[in-house]
């Protein structure tokens, strides 16, 4: 088919998640199609970041954030300067957007979406869920990053199954260069003066991620290993976001009396966290809600065993590879990890599964069904036929090919 002009909003490519995901999808889009003209909008200095990308991709300045309604006049008068044949938005929003070609979107979780119902009363929240319903509705496409995201778009907002294709997230490749090297753990020695065993944690800090009972979980288990008489000097690793926002962190980890085991490293670069993700005894990620779930795959790839959740999407993302908890039972939370670290046959186990579960997902394999769905898009926009059962704006005339 003809080729297409596709533009990408890369705007909150600097977000944890979001970021990552556009990265690794702009990325892979660059490895596999050399055919479509690919117009990159947001920061120039960003993109660099995604490495060197073929000459069918162009960036296009916009400064102004999404939210704002200048952000939202100047993207659209690129769509149409351009004449784009189709968007695709990397993000949940909640303001409708009359956008001059269609748009597919990739929702990653529905948190954001339900923190604001709750904070809201009466007429406002009705309105908040209404506005999303309609932006979800006027997507031509979206794309859940899991079943259990699809699963939470049908269910609190009554989007047909047929309009949502499940595309998983994939690790990031910088994570599969295999084990660290002596030089590469001499870092973590030299750098953040890490000498002793330790179990990890990495992702941000927020409540969802149930930080506090993993604390608390590893101060019980401290007392377990004292009574066993092994790992003595065993820490507990944090790596994520700055604790300044997070005062009951340092007042739980005081009140657990283990001050002198937790240590808070906050941000570290991608090529000391795998160091830390080869090194670490367990990864811990006891979050209450995740819509993929990505650090649990991440620890995998480097074959370290995996305590998490038994709760949305971790399950499906971690399959049998991982050991899985009630995420609100701290004694729960520290058997398993008691378990997991002492018992030798049951780590080698998890070791090879690990290596199995991830390398079930790719970025690869994802950026195709990616790509299948443009093109449909694409198809029917040249066709002048609905996408969808739901409009996706006004009908447009559809201009005769794509520079």
């Amino acid at each position: 088919m003809p080729s297409m002009k596709i533009a990408i909003d890369i705007r909150r490519m600097t977000e944890f998640g979001v970021g990552t995901y556009i990265r690794n999808v702009v990325r892979t889009l660059g490895k596999l199609d050399r055919e479509n003209k690919y117009l990159l909008i947001g920061s120039p200095a960003k993109v660099k970041e995604i490495g060197s990308l073929p000459p069918n991709f162009h960036t296009v300045p916009l400064m102004e954030p999404e939210r704002s309604v200048q952000g939202y006049r100047q993207f659209r008068a690129i769509l149409k300067r351009f004449k784009c044949d189709l968007v695709h938005i990397p993000n949940l929003f909640s303001i409708p957007r009359v956008l001059p070609c269609p748009y597919v979107m990739t929702v990653h979780d529905m948190l954001e979406h339900m923190s604001r119902a709750r904070e809201q009363n009466g007429f406002w929240r009705s309105l908040h869920v209404q506005l999303t319903n309609q932006v979800l509705r006027g997507a031509a496409r979206i794309f859940a990053v899991s079943n259990f995201t699809k699963a939470e778009i049908e269910k609190l907002l009554d989007i047909p199954s047929q309009r949502i294709e499940v595309v998983y997230n994939a690790i990031d490749e910088r994570f599969l260069h295999g084990h660290a090297t002596p030089a590469d753990r001499q870092v973590i020695v030299e750098r953040y003066q890490v000498t002793y065993p330790f179990l990890l944690y990495a992702g941000r800090i927020s409540p969802h991620k149930n930080v506090v009972r993993m604390i608390e979980a590893f101060s019980a288990l401290k007392t377990e290993l004292e009574k066993d008489e092994v790992f003595p000097d065993l820490k507990l690793i944090i790596i994520g976001d700055d604790l300044s926002g997070n005062p009951d962190l340092r007042r739980t980890v005081i009140r657990s009396g283990v001050q002198n085991d937790v240590r808070f490293l906050g941000f570290v670069p991608i090529e000391v966290l795998r160091t830390f993700y080869d090194q670490a005894k367990i990864f811990v990620f006891p979050s209450l809600y995740e819509g993929f779930g990505l650090p649990p795959l991440e620890a995998m790839a480097h074959g370290t065993p995996v305590v998490t959740s038994n709760v949305s999407s971790l399950p499906e993302v971690v399959g049998n590879a991982a050991v899985l908890v009630n995420p609100e039972n701290v004694f729960e939370i520290m058997r398993a990890l008691h378990r997991v670290l002492v018992d030798q046959p049951l780590r080698e186990r998890m070791k090879e599964r690990s290596y199995q579960q991830a390398a079930k997902f790719s970025w690869e394999s994802s950026v195709h069904r990616i790509l299948d769905v443009y093109h449909q898009v694409g198809n029917d926009k040249r066709h002048g036929g609905q996408t969808s059962e739901f409009p996706v704006g006004e009908k447009r005339k559809i201009s005769g090919g794509v520079a």
